[in-house]
């Protein structure tokens, strides 16, 4: 099933989206658009496309109702607070199986907190990619998962001094799934192989960057799925800062790379076994 170098490296990327950002990750996502500057979508092959949750309606309308019907708790947010999420998993393009992306949303899943947080999941089948093409001189397309949720974090809401019956002050008044972004990443803290919090010099807990948390879980998630011959995204990447344009060519590059490092170790190789039969000879 895999083929390349032998590594095939998955990838997770998480990203923030305002009710300003929404309407265009529906269209790119559901394939909404007449035309796209994108000119590796190729459109005769979006009926390729595999929605493992297609959504009811407009992303903005889901969440209205979701909101409405008290899923989600909306108190306190600033009018742009990031009120949407997008979890993108990658695999290598060389690297492609329909039950890799089942059980990555699977994944999501538990990422999220449950499927009834997520709005639409989609795995793309009609955007090529362009590197690879050229390189191989066949079209290579890029297979990826994309999943739009509304970040969550469970809150308690305690009954105040300004209750009538004193017995209760203090005590929970209800819990609701307050939408949350930057509580929904919240960094971690860093532990050893005992399970002890790691501490930096000064005493303070070394925390581990929400991103990274991410590419482990999902990491990890496809291994006990039974994916044992694929291994984890490249530790300190930046890619949560990326663009999904500038991920897509940054990824594309390196892959082109590997590539042709391949070709030139294969004529090395060729060279110095045609030395060997020259100086048998």
């Amino acid at each position: 099933m895999a083929r390349g170098d032998g590594v095939n490296r998955t990838s997770a990327r998480n990203m923030n989206m305002t009710a300003k950002d929404i309407s265009n990750a529906q269209r790119h996502n559901e394939r909404e658009k007449e035309s796209y500057t994108n000119q590796d979508i190729v459109p005769d092959r979006t009926g390729m496309n595999v929605h493992f949750k297609t959504p009811t309606g407009g992303y903005a309308e889901m969440f209205e109702q979701m909101a409405t019907d008290g899923v989600i708790s909306t108190r306190g947010l600033k009018p742009d607070a990031n009120l949407y999420g997008e979890l993108i998993f990658d695999v290598n393009s060389a690297y492609f199986a329909k039950q890799f992306y089942t059980d990555a949303y699977k994944a999501a899943i538990k990422i999220v907190g449950g499927e009834q947080y997520i709005l639409s999941a989609v795995m793309h089948a009609d955007e090529r990619n362009r590197a690879m093409s050229e390189a191989l001189g066949r079209d290579v397309y890029h297979y990826h998962l994309h999943v739009v949720y509304v970040p969550v974090v469970e809150k308690q809401i305690k009954w105040s001094t300004r209750c009538k019956d004193k017995s209760l002050i203090g005590t929970v008044k209800e819990t609701i799934m307050q939408v949350s972004s930057s509580k929904k990443w919240l960094s971690k803290p860093a532990v050893d192989d005992t399970g002890a919090p790691l501490l930096t010099k000064s005493g303070k807990p070394v925390l581990r960057k929400s991103y990274s948390v991410l590419q482990d879980d999902f990491h990890n998630a496809m291994r006990q799925a039974g994916y044992n011959d694929v291994e984890r995204g490249e530790r300190g990447s930046s890619e949560e800062h990326l663009t999904v344009t500038q991920f897509k060519v940054e990824q594309e590059q390196a892959r082109l790379t590997e590539l042709v490092e391949r070709s030139d170790q294969k004529e090395q190789q060729a060279a110095a076994l045609d030395k060997k039969i020259a100086k048998i000879q």
